[in-house]
């Protein structure tokens, strides 16, 4: 038990501190078969701040972000990277990817700050995307 609270206080830590990369997180995905979760926004924009300090925080210390990958994308330092993940460019967005059936890439998104409970929501529709195409995977080669 002391190994999984001082593996969510890391994890809130990191998340606060410094979230990794978008790039990294990506392949972390591909690699684990995870959705990847990713936040578009800036230091100035307040939504952003609630969404990057407090919503996603209080996530992964309730262990609601163990099953995806996160990055955090810098709309003014990334201006690239977050100009070809957002659509619009009201920030903060909150998207996620995860692998369908066919192999392509589902995405959907939140704009604009969100609850916990929408956030935690936008988590499992991807991990069930995520989860029946890795299912149907398998029960396509015979595991």
């Amino acid at each position: 038990m002391a190994g999984l609270t001082a593996i969510l206080v890391l994890n809130h830590a990191l998340l606060t501190a410094n979230p990794p990369n978008y790039q990294a997180a990506r392949v972390d995905a591909e690699a684990n078969q995870r959705p990847l979760l990713v936040l578009v926004g800036a230091d100035w924009c307040p939504g952003c701040r609630t969404m990057k300090h407090s919503i996603l925080p209080a996530l992964a210390r309730r262990g609601a972000l163990r099953t995806v990958s996160f990055a955090a994308v810098d709309a003014d330092a990334e201006a690239e990277t977050a100009r070809e993940l957002m659509r619009g460019s009201a920030i903060p967005q909150l998207i996620v990817f995860s692998r369908a059936v066919d192999g392509r890439w589902h995405r959907e998104q939140i704009t604009g700050s969100a609850s916990e409970r929408e956030v935690q929501s936008l988590i499992a529709r991807a991990i069930q995307v995520q989860h029946s195409a890795v299912s149907t995977t398998r029960s396509a080669i015979g595991n």
